[in-house]
């Protein structure tokens, strides 16, 4: 009986559940907006693990995959930002992270750079973030570039890195996804509405 009534009253008021989801979602996407909107720049290194011989070459792909990941995690820290700061040929401006304290430069900065491993390729993907779109691009070739040339610090002898994508940038701000935070906020509201009227 109760799930009968449920129904029926959710069939009378469809129109004001979607009203109020249309809204809601809008409104998200608005509030969106009052976020700094940045853009993203992405480059690939490939890491090529120096086979040795009997070694199939299966074997040297998940050995490059493995050493990714070990460089997603370096990436983060403090080493590999001096690193990259230090590195020349790039016009980064630096004056955000430097007006920070340790701690939060390190928290901006992890929110700045990010990889991620290609699996079955050993291609890494690095990406930047930043609300000047040239400036993201900048910033994702210094780490490229710092990669190919100090990485070896982190990862041995055995292992060499090599730019293969120089960056590309997006043509629009991807972060935050205005579109996404939208969607969220429609079926959120759908869904709320649709439960707390159901029962009336």
């Amino acid at each position: 009986m109760f799930h009968h009534t449920s129904l029926n009253n959710l069939g009378r008021r469809w129109k004001l559940i979607l009203a109020i989801g249309i809204i809601t979602g809008v409104l998200a996407g608005l509030v969106t907006l009052l976020f700094p909107l940045q853009y993203r720049a992405d480059a690939q290194v490939l890491i090529i693990s120096k086979s040795r011989s009997g070694v199939d070459p299966y074997t040297v792909v998940k050995s490059a995959e493995r050493i990714g990941e070990n460089i997603v995690q370096v990436m983060k820290t403090s080493d590999f930002y001096l690193k990259v700061k230090t590195q020349p040929g790039y016009g980064v401006n630096w004056d955000l992270f430097d007006s920070k304290s340790e701690r939060e430069r390190r928290k901006l900065w992890n929110k700045t750079i990010g990889a991620s491993v290609v699996y079955g390729t050993g291609v890494l993907n690095i990406s930047a973030y930043h609300k000047d779109a040239e400036q993201a691009k900048q910033l994702a070739g210094a780490s490229a570039t710092t990669l190919a040339a100090k990485g070896w610090e982190y990862v041995g002898g055995d292992v060499a890195i090599k730019v293969v994508n120089d960056p590309v940038t997006t043509k629009w701000p991807v972060r935050p996804n205005i579109l996404i935070n939208a969607v969220l906020g429609f079926l959120v509201s759908v869904l709320l509405a649709s439960v707390v009227l159901a029962r009336k």
